[in-house]
């Protein structure tokens, strides 16, 4: 990740936890920066928001053109995704993301992972794995990534974790039933995870979304 994290501080004190947003296939750290202001969080919170910027690569999927990816994308069925080792590099860089805030003095019982799409699956692999207590992970339109590894790999620090997962009933990126699919797998592993389905949504955030998104938020960390 060759480019620092975009960084928005709300709140008036010096930030005591902190939210990893991760970006979707193509976009960049500022596409979630406009998000901060629109959650209306609880002033009294002092949150540090990171953005980081996905490496750049080719991506099969879009003819080998290079963008933004946290990994290759080689099929157009999501669920088939086979690029183990692009999303395993992303996440180590999830985690030496989250280290850094913990040696700037913020506990990972403070810090929440949060992504969009491609971003989504990569905090929940990077999230459901890191030997420490996260506050939260938040998956939004997208699907638990390397499923068949996860028993024997999770983390039970995490193991009651928060995780808010929400799906558009008509993304034609990811579809739902990814969704659906994903959220049996982590029930299965006894994970509770907070559902949010909303009716005619795209692969996009809605209104009504980042009103749920901002209850967990205070939720979690407050």
């Amino acid at each position: 990740m060759a480019d620092e994290p975009l960084v928005v501080e709300t709140g008036e004190h010096k930030p005591d936890a902190c939210v990893i947003w991760l970006h979707g296939l193509g976009a960049d750290g500022h596409d979630f920066e406009p998000i901060v202001p629109e959650l209306r969080l609880d002033p009294g919170l002092s949150i540090r928001f990171l953005f980081p910027h996905a490496p750049m690569m080719p991506v099969t999927i879009n003819q080998g053109f290079v963008m933004r990816a946290w990994y290759d994308v080689r099929s157009a069925d999501i669920g088939a995704e086979t690029d183990e080792k692009g999303i395993r590099a992303s996440a180590e860089l999830v985690a030496e993301l989250v280290d850094g805030q913990i040696e700037e003095g913020i506990p990972p019982e403070r810090i929440v992972l949060a992504g969009f799409s491609q971003g989504g699956a990569i905090v929940l692999h990077a999230g459901l794995r890191y030997p420490g207590k996260l506050a939260g992970i938040m998956g939004l339109s997208c699907y638990l990534p390397l499923a068949q590894s996860l028993e024997s790999e999770k983390s039970e620090d995490n193991a009651d974790t928060s995780i808010f997962l929400a799906h558009g009933s008509a993304d034609p990126v990811i579809p739902v039933n990814l969704g659906y699919t994903s959220l049996k797998r982590l029930e299965q592993q006894g994970y509770a995870v907070e559902w949010h389905e909303y009716n005619g949504m795209p692969h996009s955030v809605s209104e009504q979304e980042i009103f749920h998104v901002a209850e967990w938020l205070e939720k979690v960390l407050i």
